[in-house]
């Protein structure tokens, strides 16, 4: 089965789906926020030779319609996209935020065979108790700094892009008005949902095998440093427990940052295809 795009209807919001064929047991691709499905696009080719690979854009990214955000929609938008092809119970791959939205469909169907969840536990931007290690005066000096970064792209998502900047960005990320997508609204939604902070005491509640992939690297172009380690080092305090009462999810770390799908997408394929 070749490669084919096709748009399929929840309701009042269209879906973008892509079909990047293979044969086998299927797989649903689901990208970071602010993604679309273009982040697999080097590797769902290398998943299809042993699973049939889909992709899609969340609600309010890439080509699909915008809508409101909350979680139950969201999965609402998966269930349309997996009976619509008659998947029949797909693993669920997720980036980041698609990782968080894997969690919470497991956990409420049964039939889902695995997951595979890449950096998607904690967002960056998190509670004083997630950085231990960290003296309280500095703490609170580099969370004011990234509430103050992600204020302002917030912000800026709101202002259409300035013309020389369009050529930059991918077109599949930018909407007819010649905003970024999604919104700042979609944005703000997620951005101070408990699950989108905090994924990680989800994990007790899933009801097949999982894999999480940890980020060891700081995000390029983004603040990190002591920051982000101890970031790293709250997840790992906390998903101890989880895997000590839970051998069935495991846990590896990949030298790369947060967006892995895209700077070590052989490695991100090759966990995927050994895991499942």
């Amino acid at each position: 089965m070749s490669q084919h795009d096709v748009t399929i209807t929840n309701k009042a919001v269209r879906l973008a789906v892509r079909d990047h064929g293979g044969e086998g047991p299927p797989v649903l691709l689901l990208h970071g926020l602010g993604g679309t499905l273009d982040a697999w696009r080097e590797v769902a080719p290398a998943l299809t030779g042993a699973h049939r690979v889909i992709s899609m854009d969340l609600r309010g990214h890439g080509l699909s319609g915008d809508g409101p955000w909350d979680w139950d929609t969201a999965l609402g938008d998966i269930e349309t996209v997996i009976d619509h092809l008659g998947l029949d119970a797909p693993a669920i791959v997720g980036h980041s935020l698609g990782g968080m939205l894997a969690l919470l469909w497991a956990a409420r169907h049964p039939e889902c065979p695995a997951i595979v969840n890449l950096d998607g536990l904690r967002s960056a931007e998190n509670d004083p108790e997630n950085y231990p290690g960290m003296e309280a005066a500095e703490l609170e000096r580099e969370l004011a700094g990234l509430k103050a970064a992600f204020d302002a792209q917030e912000a800026a998502m709101a202002q259409p892009l300035p013309p020389e900047q369009v050529p930059l960005v991918p077109p599949r990320a930018v909407g007819a008005d010649g905003r970024l997508r999604p919104g700042p609204e979609l944005l703000a939604a997620v951005r101070y949902a408990p699950h989108f902070r905090d994924a990680i005491p989800s994990l007790m509640d899933l009801r097949c095998p999982a894999l999480i992939v940890l980020a060891t690297q700081d995000p390029p172009g983004m603040p990190g440093g002591e920051l982000t380690a101890a970031l790293r080092r709250g997840v790992r305090r906390d998903l101890a427990p989880v895997t000590a009462a839970r051998p069935d999810i495991r846990v590896v770390e990949l030298a790369a940052g947060h967006n892995m799908v895209d700077e070590k997408p052989g490695d991100v394929a090759a966990l995927i295809n050994e895991f499942l």
